[in-house]
């Protein structure tokens, strides 16, 4: 069983930065590929970012890349979201992911993961 707790979330504005956190419970974080989800209000989920269990290989929806980074650090058993240039449209409820695999392969669909955060509201005002 993994508990995930999201932070870091707030209102910006356009074009400001932002980081958001999540940590994870239990003792096999590295196990886990874990991955960023979003959903705005009458929306329905979608992927933003994941990343490996060793941090090697990342993958990020055409939306946001060049703009968002995700990163982990398993002596923490965080992940991160630097989100940079941001935009009205990023706004959304953010929620963490992980899904118990090793694979070179990253899940980009929420139905493939495991656990997930409460999530953690962006708001990014123009």
């Amino acid at each position: 069983q993994v508990q995930l707790v999201e932070s870091g979330g707030g209102s910006v504005q356009a074009g400001d930065s932002l980081q958001i956190s999540c940590t994870a419970s239990g003792r096999t974080f590295s196990s886990y590929t874990m991955g960023w989800f979003r959903q705005a209000p009458g929306k329905e989920r979608e992927f933003v970012a994941a990343v490996r269990w060793n941090g090697g290989r990342t993958s990020y929806s055409d939306s946001v890349q060049g703009r968002f980074t995700m990163s982990r650090d398993n002596t923490k058993n965080t992940v991160y979201l630097q989100m940079n240039n941001l935009k009205p449209e990023d706004t959304a409820v953010y929620y963490c992911a992980a899904k118990l695999s090793r694979s070179w392969l990253i899940s980009t669909r929420p139905n493939e993961y495991d656990y997930w955060g409460q999530g953690t509201q962006v708001t990014v005002s123009s």
